[in-house]
């Protein structure tokens, strides 16, 4: 008898198939979300031209979101707003879901359209099954899209790691804040708030 639910694959491809691997365009997928192919409530994201599968939320990682939203809400002066997994174009072949992001303006603002890198501040990355692709392959898309600010909110180890000057190789400045310290918001450059670290972790 088929299955109703088509089975995913039960093994990674091998590294001679993922040179091959083909890879889409932000236009693309866009078309693939209009035309039903990928569903909107699907929990996936396109990095470097992949359809990547974003990780469930465990309960910590949600606490962590909510506390992170609502910290940044407050903080943040006018002419900014924050967006919690909201799609950014981070380029022609990655359009990412952050799990938060100040970005320029008011909401209405982008209605029709994702922010680019030009227009957001900061993204930060809710980090627990995923860290090493945070650290590694999110580390580098942010970068190439010209954000100043990225953090993970570590919650393996119970730290803030912050990403700052980014280049098309990467970030050239990392900084680890543990409980204790506090933690800058940097908009245009300038230190408009600060936050806890210990009041960004569940």
């Amino acid at each position: 008898m088929v299955p109703r639910t088509p089975l995913r694959p039960a093994v990674p491809p091998g590294p001679v198939l993922v040179q091959g691997l083909y890879r889409f365009r932000v236009a693309q997928f866009r078309q693939m979300i209009d035309e039903g192919t990928i569903a909107e409530d699907e929990r996936v994201e396109l990095v470097e031209g992949l359809v990547v599968s974003r990780p469930r939320r465990s309960r910590p990682c949600i606490t962590a979101g909510n506390k992170g939203l609502r910290l940044l809400w407050r903080m943040i002066p006018p002419g900014w707003h924050v967006a919690r997994d909201v799609p950014i174009l981070a380029s022609d072949w990655s359009r990412p879901e952050p799990d938060l992001a100040v970005i320029r303006g008011v909401v209405d603002d982008y209605e029709d359209r994702e922010a680019t890198g030009d227009e957001i501040a900061l993204v930060a990355e809710i980090s627990e099954s995923n860290l090493a692709a945070d650290r590694m392959d999110m580390a580098r898309v942010y970068a190439l899209a010209g954000i100043p600010v990225y953090w993970i909110i570590n919650l393996v180890d119970g730290q803030v790691e912050v990403y700052s000057d980014p280049r098309r190789d990467g970030y050239q400045s990392h900084q680890v804040l543990t409980r204790g310290h506090d933690l800058p918001v940097v908009l245009d450059g300038v230190e408009s708030a600060w936050i806890a670290v210990t009041d960004l972790l569940p």
